[in-house]
Parts: structure tokens; C-alpha cells; sequence
């Protein structure tokens, strides 16, 4: 099981993991209704090194980027289910819109993102500056959030 890090202690873990010469991984995301895409996604990422640290939306960012029906699930249930997979290592909350800031004090190895972010990778430019390499994995069709709180709906009007 992985563990819940405060901003400090993860930067504080990751000086650690440095130490130790462990490549570390991010990626970030609402994950509001956890799916096989997200699991997929996780798994992808952690591929890419020994240390794999999500880093989840509060329930605050999430109705400003979602709008105010959204999150379903709240930031200690997202950080419960998110601790309890076998990809994760560490888990930690951003409040801002976008991780950029987070990204900049953590500095991963691999900062991943599914391919519907191609086109704008928060931290991408800290974490190029710092040698590290960015990298946008294909999503598992079929599979969206927002499409399956839809669908739900849809099935009971």
C-alpha cells in the first residue's frame, strides 16, 4: 500500500528516492470514478520507473475544472482507492488548476500524462530543463469520467 505525502514530506521522500537512484515517475488527474483506464494508465506509467507518485485534484480544483456536480467521490476517497493500487507509491493533492508548481519541486524522471493532454503537459518545461523526459501515453478507448457520469445519468431519467 502506498502512502499519503504533505507537499514537504513528498519533496522530502523524493530527495530520498534520488539518493537511492530510483527513477521516479508522476502523473496527475481528478481520477473522480476510478476505471480500467485510469488502472491501465497508472500501470503504463509505473512501467517506466521505481516510483510512481499520483498526484490527485482536491475536490476544490475539480468543481473549478468540472464544475460544481463534480467531484463524485471525495479527495480522501479518490486518495483511499488511489493508495490501495498496486502502480501507486505515493499519493498527494494539488489545489492549484494546473500541478505545474508541484511538478517544479518534485522534478520526476518521467512526467506522463494520458495522449487527451498532448496538446498541454503542465510542467513539461521544468521537468525537460531538469533532463527529464515527458511523455504522453495512448488512453484505453472507451474509457472517460465524464462519459461514464453521463451514462449513469442517461440510464436513469
Amino acid at each position: 500500500m502506498s502512502q499519503l505525502f504533505t507537499r514537504p514530506a513528498l519533496v522530502e521522500q523524493r530527495a530520498i528516492w534520488r539518493q537511492e537512484g530510483k527513477r521516479v515517475v508522476f502523473t496527475n488527474g481528478c481520477y473522480d470514478i476510478l476505471h480500467p483506464g485510469h488502472i491501465r494508465l497508472l500501470e503504463s506509467a509505473r512501467s517506466l520507473g521505481e516510483v510512481l507518485i499520483l498526484a490527485l485534484n482536491t475536490d476544490a480544483s475539480v468543481q473549478r475544472l468540472k464544475g460544481p456536480s463534480r467531484p463524485i467521490l471525495s479527495e480522501q476517497s479518490r486518495a483511499a482507492i488511489a493508495m490501495n493500487l498496486e502502480a501507486v507509491d505515493a499519493v498527494t493533492f494539488f489545489d492549484e488548476d494546473t500541478p505545474r508548481e508541484l511538478i517544479a519541486t518534485v522534478l520526476p524522471d518521467f512526467l506522463v500524462k494520458g495522449a487527451d493532454w498532448s496538446h498541454f503537459i503542465a510542467g513539461r518545461e521544468e521537468v525537460e530543463a531538469a533532463g527529464g523526459q515527458v511523455l504522453a501515453l495512448p488512453l484505453e478507448p472507451g474509457y472517460s469520467t465524464t462519459n461514464l457520469v453521463q451514462q449513469i445519468l442517461d440510464r436513469h431519467q
